[in-house]
């Protein structure tokens, strides 16, 4: 193992790193890789309202940030991966009319002012997916983020 390498895992996120064997953040000089983060609690519980799990996975970003000593000011690209099509529709987030839809991924207008409340000052470089599902059902959205530290 690198000596420049460091295993980034919040207080609340050890089970990521013991059960499923991957690591919420890994610095690289200083260079900070935060893997996919979703909307699920410190149990592993999904948080089913919409706004609520956009919150919670820009709050597990946030966490990774912290241990790492970094912000959001520090994030320089954003990848999302959002849930659209026919597996919304088996769930609640089905959108209400798909005809009024303004945009080809659901919750976009929403999502998007969510992560307007954590990015504020420096704005990252973004890529948003649509797929057709996350790795436990009813997740509508994963964040994986990229950050440059200050030495």
């Amino acid at each position: 193992m690198s000596k420049n390498r460091q295993v980034i895992i919040p207080q609340g996120m050890e089970i990521l790193y013991e059960k499923f064997h991957y690591c919420p953040g890994v610095k690289v000089g200083n260079t900070l890789y935060i893997s996919g983060q979703v909307g699920r609690d410190e149990n592993l519980q999904v948080v089913e309202e919409v706004e609520a799990q956009f919150v919670q996975t820009f709050e597990n970003v946030k966490k990774v940030l912290t241990a790492a000593g970094a912000t959001f000011d520090d994030v320089v690209e954003m990848i999302t991966y959002h849930v659209t099509g026919s597996n919304l529709s088996n769930s609640q987030f089905t959108p209400a009319d798909a005809a009024q839809q303004q945009f080809t991924i659901p919750h976009l207008p929403l999502f998007m002012k969510v992560k307007d409340r954590y990015f504020t000052n420096n704005f990252p470089t973004w890529t948003g997916f649509g797929i057709t599902a996350l790795s436990t059902p009813g997740l509508i959205v994963e964040i994986k983020c990229t950050a440059v530290l200050d030495n």
